[in-house]
């Protein structure tokens, strides 16, 4: 269970799902419409901390953490055996019915776009709506390796190795700056992470296996574990924001998004980088109420 007092009206909760028991935190009225909130890499669902308040006064607040992150079970199994995008859509699928929800609204960024779009190809009826923050998606195709982008991405191959979890996991402290690294250069400004929230996360990220469990998303897919298969097309209504500072999925990247999500809202927001719920969770909340909330 986290180490993090919640605030009232949140609860700790476990649910047997798909083999692992997973972990999510639960806020607002069971009677709204359910929201569940996505993390990515690297996360967990305390990168919601901001939202999950402000949006439980409008939804069901849902927010896990996925398999092989935090506090949720991290399976002894191969990337391409328990950590594919297959999987972790398969564990939200299996969630939303333990929580014997109907259909659910997501939102979700980074590698939880991933998962997300995932679940979306292969149960549509069970979102209402999405609403996806700089996602991966097919659309951007061999970008991810061109030019200067590939200096970028140089930790995708890095979590490929060994050394990776032997390095990053050899002290707390090794932890924090690998950690710390990321949630400031992805960020569209520095110093949005205060030093109290880092400890959280390298407190998440020293439970045993969570290293791993993390970088075990990277191997699944670079092991062929692809997750553009079939249609690819979501027509669930969907809500795109792309923050025009994110380093790691430049906004330019969005050109496709209408072939790939025919019933969307894209906006580009400026100042904000890849962790916009965190830069300025306002204005996220605020799109997210709206967009989400039933008319």
């Amino acid at each position: 269970m986290t180490s993090i007092d919640l605030p009232s009206g949140w609860t700790d909760n476990y649910a047997e799902v798909n083999g692992i028991r997973l972990h999510y935190v639960r806020a607002g009225d069971r009677a709204n419409p359910p929201l569940f909130l996505v993390h990515g890499w690297p996360g967990w669902w305390y990168e919601w901390h901001h939202n999950i308040g402000p949006l439980a006064d409008h939804f069901d607040v849902v927010v896990p953490d996925m398999r092989g992150y935090a506090y949720s079970d991290k399976p002894d199994a191969s990337p391409a055996e328990g950590y594919t995008p297959m999987h972790f859509a398969e564990d939200l699928r299996q969630l939303i019915g333990h929580l014997g929800c109907a259909k659910v609204n997501i939102a979700t960024h980074d590698f939880g776009g991933v998962w997300v779009q995932r679940l979306a190809y292969e149960s549509p009826d069970l979102i209402e709506k999405l609403a996806l923050f700089d996602p991966p998606y097919p659309g951007i195709g061999g970008r991810w390796f061109e030019g200067m982008q590939r200096f970028q991405v140089w930790y995708q191959f890095f979590h490929q190795l060994q050394l990776a979890e032997d390095l990053v996991g050899s002290s707390r402290k090794a932890t924090e700056v690998y950690l710390r690294h990321f949630l400031d250069h992805w960020s569209g400004r520095g110093g949005v992470w205060t030093d109290e929230e880092i400890e959280h996360y390298v407190e998440a990220y020293s439970q045993p296996g969570a290293i791993r469990g993390g970088f075990n998303c990277y191997r699944a897919v670079y092991s062929g574990a692809h997750p553009w298969e079939g249609d690819t097309v979501i027509r669930i209504p969907t809500l795109v924001l792309w923050g025009e500072k994110d380093s790691i999925l430049p906004s330019a990247w969005a050109d496709n998004i209408p072939d790939y999500f025919p019933n969307s809202t894209l906006k580009i927001l400026p100042e904000l980088g890849h962790f916009m719920m965190r830069e300025d969770p306002e204005r996220i909340n605020a799109e997210l109420i709206e967009f989400f909330e039933p008319t």
